[in-house]
């Protein structure tokens, strides 16, 4: 695909994915959601990719939100518009991608922003980034995620106060409540992400899938569930070659050299 709306770049066993409109704060577009759904595609299939950094472009915005001014043109009934959003979009994808997603927030993540940003598995954001989901100024609701993500991650009291008022916080705010993992000087923002992708890339590749799979599914299980989704999981991966190279490798003393099998 001619990315025009992102930048996808693969490295290392890191896909790089971009937002790549900075002249309007990396605001959302249909290209840009069509272009992020295409990139995440290619990403799945990928068995070189290990894990995902994603990022906007510039060091003013990770991303704005919706691209308003496109928004304001589209005339769409509401059963249509319901059906829209009812449909698999580009953050439910990166959200359900069955690799770790690092998203490395250099400034605005607001609105849709956030809610990309919630999507992903660990946050590090620059000092002074703002972050917050202002809909209901706009007379929207956060459509994307966002009113069932942030009360998860964050907890019920906070998340309803966040989204009601429609208020703003800085990142050294959301990293106090819990939204952001890590914050960082701006020059560090991108060796921050790295590094914990590298971490990452180096553990044995099914079992970082299957690790996130146990997390993310069953956090949303009752504990019993839960923990008969992780010895399914387990017991899998006692059938994998990678198991046993673990286990050589530790007892001769060095790295293991995963196959992903």
């Amino acid at each position: 695909m001619d990315y025009k709306a992102i930048v996808f770049e693969r490295k290392d066993g890191i896909a790089y994915v971009t937002l790549n409109r900075p002249e309007v704060l990396n605001a959302r577009n249909r290209q840009m959601r069509e272009e992020l759904i295409a990139a995440v595609t290619a990403i799945r299939s990928d068995p070189e990719v290990r894990v995902v950094i994603l990022t906007g472009a510039g060091e003013r915005s990770f991303s704005a939100g919706r691209d308003l001014k496109e928004a304001a043109q589209e005339k769409v009934g509401v059963v249509a518009a319901r059906q829209a959003k009812m449909e698999v979009g580009d953050t439910e994808m990166i959200a359900r991608l069955n690799k770790p997603v690092i998203a490395a927030i250099n400034g605005f993540a607001l609105g849709g922003g956030c809610e990309l940003a919630l999507a992903c598995d660990i946050r590090v954001a620059v000092e002074g980034a703002k972050v917050g989901l202002p809909e209901v100024s706009r007379g929207m609701i956060p459509g994307s995620g966002g009113t069932q993500r942030l009360s998860r991650v964050v907890g019920l009291g906070k998340a309803l106060e966040l989204i009601l008022t429609g208020g703003v916080i800085d990142a050294e705010e959301a990293c106090r409540i819990g939204l952001v993992n890590k914050v960082v000087p701006r020059d560090q923002l991108m060796a921050a992400a790295e590094e914990y992708a590298r971490a990452i890339a180096t553990k044995a590749p099914i079992a970082v899938v299957f690790a996130k799979e146990a997390v993310r599914e069953g956090y949303e299980m009752s504990l019993d569930d839960g923990l008969r989704l992780e010895t399914d999981l387990s017991a899998l991966l006692r059938t994998t070659e990678d198991v046993k190279e673990g286990a050589r490798a530790f007892v001769e003393k060095r790295a293991p050299q995963w196959r992903g099998q």
